[in-house]
């Protein structure tokens, strides 16, 4: 069989169902910006012994998400055709092992510069080329419903990511490069309210940026710019 049809010399590739489109659509963005996330899962296994661990681990991820991409390639009219099944436990085994890790290291209440270690400076950039796989997919849910597993499957992927960064440090007893605190500049203690300069919301590391040129709205969290600075309030969990 040949690798390669020329069928896409002219810009056009096809997805589930047999249509073609644009190579720069929105879902084939998507799709690409998983596939080169399964690509740095691949990475990472390869700098980890055969035996280690997180081998089965990084492998189911690997082989769920190429079930992930054949949903995201297939249009939502016609989803229930796809023949590849979707588990409904990928955001339970996310987190499962987030807090299996995490159990065991000290709370981080810090901005980590990425490195370290070879694996865990992969499975950082793992982790953002994650964010940037959310963020594609949510453009692509505007213009056609993505599953709802597969979205919250992503977000939490990119936290499994940050979490196992910090635990590869962790196990080999080397010391996180820390920045910042994530909450500085002008926050009123023990309110969770007040104003600050820069605010930032996130959820085990991963995080996203409110400067003085946006507004977030966050899980239970209202942020307002008022005066150049970002006035914010949340009732209970980082966002």
């Amino acid at each position: 069989m040949r690798i390669y049809t020329r069928g896409g010399d002219k810009g056009k590739t096809g997805i589930h169902g047999g249509e073609r489109v644009d190579k720069d659509d929105i879902r084939i963005e998507a799709n690409g910006t998983l596939d080169e996330l399964n690509a740095e899962i691949g990475i990472v296994r390869t700098l980890l012994p055969p035996d280690h661990e997180w081998q089965v681990l990084l492998g189911r991820i690997q082989r769920e998400m190429m079930a992930v991409m054949s949903h995201v390639a297939t249009p939502s009219a016609i989803r229930d055709q796809n023949p590849n099944p979707l588990p409904d436990d990928l955001t339970v085994f996310c987190e499962s092992h987030i807090d299996d890790l995490s159990a065991q290291m000290e709370d981080n209440g810090y901005f980590i510069l990425p490195g370290g270690t070879p694996v865990s400076a992969h499975l950082q950039l793992a982790r953002t080329i994650t964010r940037r796989a959310e963020r594609r997919l949510w453009t692509l849910n505007r213009k056609d419903p993505v599953p709802a597993g597969i979205m919250a499957f992503v977000n939490r992927l990119s936290d499994l990511f940050f979490t196992m960064a910090r635990y590869d440090m962790f196990r080999q007893g080397n010391a996180e490069e820390r920045w910042q605190s994530f909450l500085y500049n002008g926050i009123h203690d023990g309110q969770h309210s007040g104003v600050a300069d820069v605010l930032v919301v996130g959820v085990h590391g991963g995080l996203d940026f409110v400067q003085m040129f946006g507004v977030h709205v966050g899980q239970q969290g209202v942020i307002q710019l008022h005066g150049g600075k970002a006035l914010f309030s949340w009732s209970s969990s980082w966002c």
